[in-house]
């Protein structure tokens, strides 16, 4: 059933995405050539001069652009069947409307109707992207409604009981909004008495072929323990002979980071075990750029704050000013990271292998001041600009402490695989300080394999707004 409904869902989709080009293609001649209006009115734009082709001749074109678009659409994936976010559809809407705008613009060039303004064509896109999505949100609301309620449910049958089988079905609980029905669990090792979660296990593999040929599941879901991969190859043979739409839930995620980079080998697919995206050159160049001139501008405005932090640490307590601390960063290698001095002297040797802690009697009265604020971090603008750091990144560790959490904590070592920093995804989420290296380590991860210039930014502004990056500061 949840096919049919599917098909006549794209159909409507259709239907209504030729509607909303037509009328964003007649709202933007208005707009744009209409002098009362509102965009007019308020000299939100200049009011047509001269002179230009009337609304007849612009709605002649839609003949050609609506089935284009249509097909557009199409490729760009706007009529799969998604039911777990929105991001990736306004994505998809983004690229397939600059698609459909580089085939308009085309197309008027080769038909000789160079006249049509530039203005206008930009508004159309506008207003489409944004009505068409705004539609998608209620339609996505609406069966989101209907899901939580118990109807377009999508009927699936998990095959292999496993840590990936319990993990597909906690998801699947905690999103009803989704739809996805799981009616049971085929497996050869569990008895037909164990249940999870109100999902029986109600059968072994070798029933499979019998069970679809006498039932309407939208979906078979495989999620079989590494040691019975053997059995997937004639698993996924059942299913296609079947016409089962079949997906593969790997027991391996804990091992595979959660966005594999796959590598086609001369037709061998090569799976990356760590997708770094910073490894790429491009992506590196644009981080590093940022870094040197955001630091640049930084120590240039606040080189006088800067000095007067000095004065009032060098007349409160003994010692320098600046305090050094060897750290690792990129690679392994070692470097020295700068702090303002916030700590009573103490012997180099005991320092660095001891932790700060609530009310560490080794912190001066200004030094907790600046600890909590993060002022003693400024420093670090010189280790940014000379490239031993950058402002965002996993923070660096001692070498005391790698050595520790290298034998504790596996995949502790990635986090190298990328310039430390000044702050965190782990610092601005409540990890730092005497916290959870688990959890820290879970959210560095988790930067190094989904790293985006939005990314950093965003990191950039919870530093400074956030409300957790100074819980645990002290």
């Amino acid at each position: 059933m949840i096919k049919e409904n599917q098909k006549l869902l794209n159909l409507f989709h259709v239907v209504l995405d030729a509607l909303i080009i037509a009328f964003s293609f007649f709202a933007a001649y208005e707009l744009r050539f209409d002098r009362d209006s509102f965009l007019v009115r308020y000299h939100v734009i200049k009011p047509p001069m001269g002179y230009y082709f009337s609304r007849s001749q612009y709605m002649e074109i839609l003949l050609f652009i609506i089935p284009c678009y249509i097909l557009i659409y199409y490729f760009c994936d706007l009529y799969d069947p998604k039911r777990t976010g929105r991001r990736s559809e306004l994505y998809c809407l983004l690229k397939a409307n600059a698609f459909g705008m580089i085939y308009t613009t085309a197309m008027l060039y080769f038909i000789n109707q160079t006249n049509f303004a530039r203005l206008f064509l930009g508004l159309f896109v506008i207003l489409n992207v944004t009505i068409d999505y705004a539609i998608r949100l209620i339609i996505f609301a609406f069966l989101k409604k209907m899901r939580r309620e118990g109807r377009n449910q999508k009927h699936v049958l998990l095959v292999g009981y496993s840590r990936s089988a319990i993990e597909y079905i906690d998801r699947l609980r905690s999103h009803p909004e989704w739809g996805y029905y799981v009616h049971g669990i085929l497996d050869d090792n569990e008895s037909d008495k164990t249940i999870y979660r109100n999902v029986p296990v109600f059968g072994t593999i070798d029933e499979l072929p019998g069970i679809l040929a006498t039932n309407k599941y939208d979906e078979v879901a495989i999620t079989l323990s590494i040691s019975e991969f053997s059995k997937l190859e004639n698993i996924i043979d059942i299913c296609e002979k079947a016409g089962v739409y079949t997906k593969f839930v790997p027991d391996y995620h804990q091992i595979f980071p959660a966005k594999p980079y796959t590598e086609d080998l001369d037709g061998i697919p090569v799976i990356h075990l760590r997708h770094v995206p910073l490894s790429s050159s491009l992506n590196n160049l644009i981080k590093r750029i940022f870094d040197l001139t955001a630091s640049g501008l930084g120590l240039i405005i606040l080189a006088i704050p800067m000095l007067i932090i000095a004065a009032i640490i060098k007349s409160t307590s003994k010692g320098p000013v600046i305090f050094s601390q060897v750290r690792v960063g990129l690679h392994n290698r070692e470097f020295k990271m700068y702090k303002f001095r916030s700590m009573y002297q103490q012997d180099p040797k005991a320092e660095v292998k001891k932790w700060t802690t609530k009310d560490d009697p080794r912190v001066t009265p200004i030094g907790r001041f600046m600890r909590r604020t993060n002022i003693d971090e400024l420093p670090q603008l010189f280790n940014v600009f000379i490239g031993n750091m950058s402002l965002v990144g996993p923070r660096p560790e001692r070498p005391y402490f790698v050595k520790q959490f290298q034998q504790t904590i596996p995949r502790y070592m990635i986090k190298h695989q990328v310039r430390p920093g000044m702050t965190g995804w782990a610092q601005v989420n409540g990890y730092r300080g005497d916290t959870s290296i688990e959890k820290r380590i879970q959210y560095d991860l988790y930067y190094v394999e989904n790293w985006t210039f939005r990314l950093d930014i965003k990191i950039l502004f919870l530093t400074f707004f956030g409300k957790k990056v100074n819980e645990n500061a002290y």
